[in-house]
């Protein structure tokens, strides 16, 4: 059997990886039931439905002949470090300053890792993910979330 596509090939084997670990790591929790669902249930869904694509992915590139094998090119090195580094600052930043300054550093922090950057951009994706991110999480659900910094009492 032949790799046909090492792009696609590459991309099932990641799917099935992260949808197995997945659903194996949701199974520590309690599933509950289909009309009260417990915390494992919706990775576990998540899980295997990804596994599930990653196998669909994989089945595609042994199967169907793509011209040129769509080999994989280089790592973009710069892109997966700056939008890491991202993510790491806004969990750390989170609890100390707040969703209204964390959620916006990560998001314009993320948005300097493509080529095309525009503040513009990025700062009208940051109002619109902060407020969207308040509506949902703070407002709707109630999550205790910190919206501000501890300094300022709320």
């Amino acid at each position: 059997m032949t790799i046909k596509s090492q792009r696609d090939f590459w991309s099932g084997i990641m799917f099935l990886i992260v949808g197995l670990a997945f659903a194996w790591g949701s199974t520590e929790y309690s599933f509950g039931s289909s009309a009260r669902p417990g915390p494992a249930y919706f990775p576990f869904g998540l899980g295997v439905l990804l596994a599930i694509l990653g196998c669909a992915v994989l089945f595609k590139a042994l199967s169907l002949k793509v011209e040129g094998g769509d080999p994989i090119g280089a790592i973009a090195w710069k892109p997966l470090l700056v939008i890491v580094g991202a993510i790491v600052m806004f969990g750390f930043t989170l609890p100390r300053l707040g969703l209204a300054i964390s959620l916006p550093l990560l998001v314009t922090l993320a948005a300097m890792a493509g080529d095309e950057f525009r503040w513009r951009d990025a700062l009208l994706n940051a109002v619109i993910l902060t407020v969207g991110s308040w509506a949902i999480f703070v407002w709707g659900l109630a999550l205790v979330i910190p919206v501000w910094p501890p300094i300022f009492g709320f």
